[in-house]
């Protein structure tokens, strides 16, 4: 067992420093294509960069249903992103910068339709228990690729939100040592390598379900959502240090939006159907909620993240992992099958 373990390990930690370069890259050509179409750093990090580094979130979904047939893995790999992005990424940009400067644009847009995009998803789930109940669970529903249109539909508002801000943007001169192709192809194999590592990343969490016999959805809230959260990281913690810290938060909540309202749809939309359990789903939803009220409360005091915030919203993580292994040892059972 011991050297399974060790397998599946260096398998992540691979994985893992893949998805590391490959974000570098993916920063790289998304900053310089941003600064050649002149968008403001409010677009560039709610929507460009956003949607490029949660690729490895929507490839962890894509990949776990298409490939194993997992959606809940899936899903709860994009919670745990949520959850990570959400107190881990400010938090070290806070540490890592001495503090993070936000605007009212973060704080009373980004992450206001943030929190519409976990109550929309937590709706849709439950309009799946109501309307098309699974016989065999207790609170189990089937998400059709009909319900699952819902949150798409509420992402072309966010950009269509996000449209209306470039329309009143003066844009800088782009940059003449810039050439576009070369940087749409560098995206290109960032993404390509991406979705290669999480796949290892989804074997990995896999095999650690089957080793230790606990539920897929914990090494997916853990394992997947660690490893495809570190562009978002890199991306954020080095705009942060850069002084811009509207792009740094603007990338956290433009992320979750996206794993939210379209990763977790992809992933039903491509199986056709999927079933859900709302009795797992609704404690890391209401975590999740916990997590976004107190970033919200940080932010909104001088809309500044200080350091010492910045180590709290550590500790909350902590708490979550804390409870995490709870789960899996059974000291808890605030989850139903953990």
């Amino acid at each position: 067992m011991l050297v399974e373990v060790a397998e599946y390990s260096i398998l992540a930690v691979i994985a893992t420093v893949a998805i590391w370069k490959a974000s570098s890259w993916l920063e790289q050509s998304s900053k310089r294509l941003s600064a050649y179409y002149g968008l403001p750093a409010i677009v560039q990090g709610a929507i460009v960069v956003a949607i490029g580094s949660s690729f490895p979130e929507l490839a962890s979904v894509v990949i776990s249903t298409w490939r194993h047939g997992t959606f809940d893995l899936g899903v709860s790999a994009i919670v745990g992103s949520a959850i990570f992005n959400l107190l881990v990424i400010p938090a070290l940009s806070g540490i890592f910068s001495d503090g993070v400067k936000a605007d009212r644009s973060v704080v009373y847009k980004e992450a206001q339709f943030y929190m519409i995009a976990v109550s929309v998803l937590i709706i849709t789930f439950a309009m799946a228990v109501i309307y098309y109940p699974v016989a065999d669970m207790r609170l189990g529903g089937t998400v059709t690729w009909q319900l699952a249109l819902i949150p798409i539909a509420f992402y072309g508002v966010y950009v269509f939100t996000q449209y209306q801000d470039t329309q009143d943007h003066d844009a800088e001169d782009a940059p003449e040592d810039i050439n576009p192709a070369r940087e749409w192809l560098m995206l290109l194999a960032s993404l390509i390598l991406i979705a290669v590592a999480v796949e290892g990343l989804v074997e990995a969490a896999l095999g650690f379900g089957e080793l230790f016999n606990t539920p897929n959805f914990i090494w997916g809230l853990t394992v997947i959502a660690a490893g495809t959260s570190l562009p978002d990281t890199l991306v954020s913690v080095r705009a942060a240090r850069e002084s811009n810290g509207v792009t740094s938060l603007a990338n956290v909540f433009g992320s979750n939006v996206f794993d939210l309202l379209v990763a977790v749809p992809a992933g039903v939309l491509i199986a056709g159907s999927a079933d859900i359990d709302f009795a797992v789903t609704v404690p890391m939803m209401g975590f999740l909620t916990l997590a976004t009220v107190v970033v919200f409360g940080f932010l909104r005091t001088e809309l500044t993240l200080t350091k010492n915030e910045s180590w709290g919203l550590l500790g909350v993580y902590g708490l979550f992992l804390v409870w995490m292994v709870f789960e899996t040892a059974g000291v808890t059972n605030l989850v139903p099958g953990a």
